[in-house]
């Protein structure tokens, strides 16, 4: 067993490497930033793998998504419509309790969508700040994310908007 701040550092290393991996779009490195049943020794031809630490991700707006299937593809589809990302980590919380570590940050992203048409230059740049929950499990191979959470923080800007907006 490590140390308790030797597991907050790996952990940190962990969850900066997932942040990493999405602004460089490589989708390998995401992928096996990712719990998979191997990483817990289990063998997927014999056990069912909702029963050996199944994955789940919360994009901001999208449904609950389960699985390595799900999950990846999810991430896969992001980075195929994101020219540029950038992730400036705010408020981040790491607790690791044994195997298991959650960390809470306030993501805030600049991103740009596919050029114009016919046009070199990046898409419109937009900024969005999301809070995040990044739950890892310490496996032989080191941390993985076992769940990632993100959801929208509302503005005064939203927040103005919903009050002045039919109900």
């Amino acid at each position: 067993m490590s140390a308790p701040h030797t597991d907050v550092e790996q952990v940190e290393a962990a969850n900066t490497a997932f942040y990493e991996a999405m602004e460089r779009g490589d989708f390998e490195e995401l992928s096996s930033l990712w719990l998979a049943p191997a990483d817990l020794g289990v063998d997927e031809t014999y056990h069912d793998p909702a029963d050996t630490g199944v994955i789940s991700c919360v994009h901001p707006g999208w449904p609950v998504l389960t699985g390595r299937g799900e999950v990846l593809r999810s991430y896969a589809l992001i980075m195929a419509n994101t020219e540029y990302i950038q992730f400036f980590l705010t408020d981040l919380r790491v607790s690791v309790t044994g195997d298991t570590a959650v960390v809470t940050c306030t993501e805030n992203i600049l991103s740009g969508g596919p050029a114009p048409e016919g046009g070199e230059e990046l898409g419109p740049l937009v900024g969005q700040l999301v809070v995040a929950t990044n739950v890892f499990r310490r496996t032989p191979a080191g941390w993985k994310v076992w769940s990632h959470h993100a959801s929208p923080v509302l503005t005064e800007t939203d927040q103005e908007d919903d009050e002045g907006s039919p109900s």
